[in-house]
């Protein structure tokens, strides 16, 4: 089957090449992929950013999101079944969805919500996932606290506003000035314009800050948080709690280490620092599936390439031209 595989690391480092169909596990659905989603997280898992931590033995087939039709399903698999219209965030080391199809834990996938195409539904489930996740499991934010969310416009950022909304927090996020009327759309009860405005100057007593951007946003953020605020970042540095995420404890002082700077400072001003990196979880892909079909989350899509284009899509994204979700779909 064809499918775009990373050959070795670096920006280079993926190509369009033929591969062996997917083995199926007895937990396992075999999926006909109809529409996978970019994420920045696909280049740098490309890049061999996570290499030290996500042992990929290439060459391997990329791609983090996925929605499709199942096609195949293991013994040991009773809650879907064949012809079952799916989307998943595939656990680490069993990714693929750049390609015609990709075989998933089921424990991974969920029933598609039905009120989404499957361009649609393969734009959700990592960033559902990691804004549930980082807002409910980790923050667990509560009706009228405070959340900033940067970068309000992307394809996390917009999911964060939406489910931040749904918990009932104030959210308030930075945009551009061409997309303060899109983020208010998504719920955002208030935007700082980063063109015009540093937001350290607007916002004070935060309860949580979601930042997807860097050192610098990150550092910046931890000023704006009331006492005991937690700041979350999804690009890191990663902390000595990802260690345990990853069942490898021995890595606990190599990312104490890496996260020292800011903890450190930090706790200097009386809040808190977590590093987050989602995980799959099709339990509560079912829950999110059903804020989809009731109209209180929507994808946020910026355009769609064919399955062919895919390098091209990818690089669309690294230029940062996205503004939203790109998904390739066949």
């Amino acid at each position: 089957m064809k499918a775009f595989v990373v050959t070795h690391y670096g920006p280079d480092g993926l190509r369009p090449a033929d591969v062996a169909s997917p083995t199926l596990g007895a937990n396992d659905i075999l999926v006909d992929v109809r529409a996978a989603s970019i994420n920045p997280l696909d280049k740098m898992v490309r890049n061999g950013e996570f290499k030290q931590l996500l042992n990929y033995r290439r060459p391997f087939v990329l791609g983090h999101d996925v929605a499709g039709i199942v096609t195949r399903v293991g013994p040991r698999v009773t809650d879907l079944k064949v012809g079952d219209e799916i989307f998943a965030r595939p656990r680490d080391l069993r990714i693929g969805a750049f390609a015609e199809a990709i075989a998933i834990d089921a424990a991974d996938a969920a029933l598609k919500p039905v009120s989404l195409s499957f361009a649609e539904a393969a734009a959700v489930p990592l960033v559902a996932l990691a804004a549930w996740q980082a807002l409910v499991d980790v923050a667990r934010v509560k009706p009228g606290q405070k959340v900033l969310v940067h970068a309000g416009a992307g394809g996390l950022g917009s999911t964060v506003i939406q489910v931040a909304k749904h918990l009932g927090g104030y959210v308030a996020t930075t945009a551009h000035t061409d997309d303060i009327a899109k983020v208010r759309d998504l719920g955002a009860d208030e935007v700082v314009d980063y063109t015009k405005q540093d937001f350290t100057e607007v916002i004070a007593g935060y309860d949580v800050v979601l930042d997807s951007l860097g050192t610098g946003s990150l550092e910046k953020s931890l000023t704006v948080l009331k006492p005991g605020g937690l700041a979350i970042s999804v690009v890191g540095p990663p902390d000595p709690a990802f260690a345990a995420q990853l069942g490898k404890p021995v890595l606990k002082p190599a990312m104490a280490l890496l996260s020292r700077r800011i903890r450190s400072r930090a706790k200097k001003l009386g809040v808190r620092y977590s590093f987050f990196f989602m995980r799959a979880d099709g339990a509560a892909l079912k829950t999110l599936a059903r804020l989809y079909d009731a109209g209180t989350l929507r994808p946020v899509l910026d355009r769609t390439f064919d399955f062919d284009d895919t390098l091209e899509a990818m690089s669309y994204v690294e230029q940062g031209k996205a503004n939203g979700k790109i998904v390739i779909t066949r």
